[in-house]
């Protein structure tokens, strides 16, 4: 059996069991609605233009805080993994800033800066950036102390140590940080668009909640699904790419 058919028969056998529940009334058209029935919602909100146009500011909210969120984390793990004095003064504030929970940062972005465009990036971007930070910092930390050594006795300077042995060992743990900070990035967007939204896939949640349609809900919920392993396959993409030189198990 070809990969991509084992990898697509499980999402399928629980769409056939989904539509089978509802065909046979054990899921009420109020609770979940039948597959069918959202096929035909998502295709009339693809038709008018409201979708497409909810996925596009979704999106621009989300790469412009994936944007931030790494240039912070990325540059705060380089500040604090190469440097001790940078360790000394940065690990522990954002060790004890990683702990509090972005959701909970959101009445004080709302009054820092309002309730526009503003918070809701800031959101995405505190989601971001510790995770990515976490596996910059541990892979830079995690490389072997010996390839240092025999950097130094080829005689490369401290840069040069830097470009050719730690920071091609530390990308396995970029690529595992930025995978997992888009993860984060679409949780953040989804409690994003619940602050006074008036665009993107989170204001058409809220409207659905508040006239109980369950199955506009569940078609906004597959788009972040959808969006999100995109977002994953781009990245596991140019994992393949970047990172060729390691030969790694792949299963059996």
């Amino acid at each position: 059996m070809p990969r991509w058919l084992r990898r697509t028969s499980g999402p399928l056998l629980l769409l056939v069991l989904w539509q089978l529940l509802s065909a046979t009334g054990v899921l009420k058209p109020d609770v979940l609605a039948a597959p069918g029935t959202i096929a035909g919602v998502a295709g009339d909100l693809i038709a008018d233009g409201s979708l497409t146009s909810a996925m596009g500011v979704s999106l621009q909210r989300v790469a412009l805080g994936l944007v931030l969120g790494t240039v912070v984390g990325t540059v705060l793990a380089l500040v604090s993994g190469l440097f001790r004095v940078g360790e000394d003064l940065v690990d522990a504030s954002v060790q004890m800033l990683r702990t509090v929970p972005f959701v909970g940062l959101i009445p004080l972005f709302i009054i820092w800066f309002g309730i526009g465009e503003a918070p809701k990036v800031a959101i995405i971007t505190m989601g971001v950036t510790f995770p990515l930070y976490l596996n910059v910092y541990a892979g830079i930390r995690g490389v072997d102390s010996q390839l240092i050594e025999a950097g130094q006795s080829l005689g490369l300077s401290r840069w040069g140590l830097v470009r050719h042995v730690v920071l091609p060992g530390a990308l396995p743990g970029a690529m595992t940080g930025l995978r997992f900070s888009l993860g984060v990035a679409w949780l953040a967007l989804v409690f994003a668009e619940q602050v006074n939204a008036d665009s993107g896939i989170g204001f058409l949640m809220v409207q659905a909640r508040d006239f109980l349609r369950t199955d506009v809900i569940v078609v906004c919920l597959i788009v972040y699904a959808f969006l999100g392993l995109l977002a994953d396959f781009v990245v596991r993409t140019l994992e393949r790419l970047l990172l060729q030189w390691r030969p790694t198990f792949t299963g059996q």
